[in-house]
């Protein structure tokens, strides 16, 4: 699944919010196959899916309406992906219309590059002492 992505990809952070689970065991495969279903759609794409982080279930701030269903509860999940610019808005388009998904925002992560550290360059004390005299 990691492969190296293209010059012309960028990196994105897909999150994402699915309906929560009803309280019984059915609820646990309908989230499993909405992730699933997002990320062929990613990979149809051309995208590069990087991970899948599951940030938990938790009560939606307020209540959101979609698809004529009143929603309390949610779960959180963040795809990290890496794509051509291009297909983000055909993929939003594709998100959508399926009526798991509550909520969904692709947001661009910018990579920050480190550089290492050459350290501390030692000062010779006494040369600048006789350079004063």
């Amino acid at each position: 699944m990691l492969s190296a992505a293209p010059r012309s990809y960028l990196r994105y952070r897909h999150f994402i919010v699915v309906r929560g689970n009803v309280p019984n065991v059915c609820g646990v495969p309908e989230t499993a196959a909405t992730l699933r279903r997002t990320v062929e759609a990613l990979l149809e794409r051309g995208a590069v899916v990087r991970n899948l982080e599951n940030l938990g279930e938790r009560m939606l701030p307020y209540k959101i309406v979609r698809h004529d269903q009143h929603h309390l509860r949610g779960g959180y999940f963040l795809v990290d992906f890496d794509s051509a610019p291009t297909i983000i808005t055909n993929l939003m388009d594709h998100l959508k219309r399926d009526i798991d998904i509550i909520r969904s925002t692709v947001l661009r992560h910018r990579i920050e590059r480190t550089e290492e550290c050459i350290g501390i360059i030692p000062v010779n004390y006494i040369e600048e002492l006789q350079k004063k005299k």
